[in-house]
C-alpha cells in the first residue's frame, strides 16, 4: 500500500484534504498559526475511514514531504481529527 500517492488541497474552513484513488479524507488545517494534524498510526486505525487504514505509511510520508515543501509544520498527535 506503500505506492499509494495523496494530493493535498488545502479547504476554507481550516481543513487538508487528502486525495488518493481509494477516496478522500480530511485533516485538520489551522490557519491562525498554519501546520497540520494527523492522527498517530495507532489510533489511525481507529478513526481513518476503512479503505484508508493501511495507507498510514504511505500518507504520512507524502505528507510529510509535502509540508516539508511548503514550509508547514506537520503534527503526529493521537487526538488528530480525520473526516
Amino acid at each position: 500500500m506503500n505506492d499509494v500517492v495523496y494530493t493535498f488541497q488545502p479547504r476554507w474552513k481550516e481543513e487538508l484534504v487528502c486525495t488518493c484513488p481509494f477516496g478522500s479524507l480530511v485533516l485538520d488545517m489551522p490557519m491562525g498559526i498554519v501546520s497540520v494534524y494527523v492522527p498517530t498510526e495507532a489510533r489511525w486505525r481507529t478513526v481513518a475511514p476503512v479503505w484508508a487504514i493501511e495507507h498510514w505509511p504511505a500518507l504520512h510520508a507524502q505528507l510529510r514531504d509535502w509540508c516539508a515543501q511548503n514550509d508547514i509544520p506537520l503534527h503526529v498527535d493521537a487526538s488528530a481529527f480525520v473526516g
